[in-house]
Order: C-alpha cells, then structure tokens, then sequence
C-alpha cells in the first residue's frame, strides 16, 4: 500500500497517515494479520516525524484498528466496538450533513454519493 502526505493539506499529518491506512483496510489492501512497517521504517519511507507516525499507531490502536506487539510491531487488528462506531459516524455525519446542506446539495445527491462510496468498497 502506497502512502501519500499532502503538506499543503489543512489536514494533520498524522490524520492522514490514520485515514489511509483505515481506507486501506476497507478497500483490502490491507487484511487482518498484515503487519504495517515499523514506525521508523514508515517514517523514514514517507519522510516525516517519528512520532507522528506513533500517533497515528497509538490512536488507530485506541480506535480498535491495529494492535500493537513489541515483536511483531503494529499488525492490522480489527476489534472495533459497533455501536461506538456508529455513535461516532453519527457525529461526523451530522456535521457533514450540515455543510452540505450549506452548500444547497440535495438529499438526493447526498444518497447517491453515500451509494457511490459503499461501491467503490465492492
């Protein structure tokens, strides 16, 4: 899996590094078991902070996405609690949901978008 950072982006760096490795968990590029380079491997590949990358890991591992092993190093672990996750997308949900309606975008085009993205994961 290829990681891409966008230092122009408003966007920090370690929420990036978060976002692509849980869309590439979704799209399965990345399965359950893969391990993920080490922190300063991945570091050193992508050219940022160690401990960036460590904050990336740390927080993808509170959210029940990898677990972390002194030996193995970070492996993809899926132990995510339903109904936190659905509280969460809830949330996140809402505030997209606000802005597009901000921008005049319709129910409409909003399910057509939602439909698009769950294909895309087929």
């Amino acid at each position: 899996m290829v990681i891409e950072i966008d230092y122009n982006s408003s966007e920090a760096i370690y929420t990036q590094l978060m976002n692509q490795i849980i869309m590439g968990i979704a799209t399965s590029q990345l399965q359950e078991g893969d391990s993920l380079p080490s922190v300063r491997q991945l570091a050193d590949r992508i050219g940022i902070n160690m401990h960036t990358v460590n904050k990336a890991y740390s927080i993808l591992r509170q959210e029940g996405y990898i677990t972390i092993d002194r030996r193995r190093g970070a492996i993809i672990m899926l132990d995510i609690d339903k109904h936190r996750a659905i509280e969460e997308l809830k949330q996140n949900l809402r505030v997209a949901l606000a802005r597009s309606t901000c921008n005049m975008i319709t129910r409409e085009e909003v399910h057509e978008l939602i439909d698009e993205i769950f294909d895309s994961y087929e």
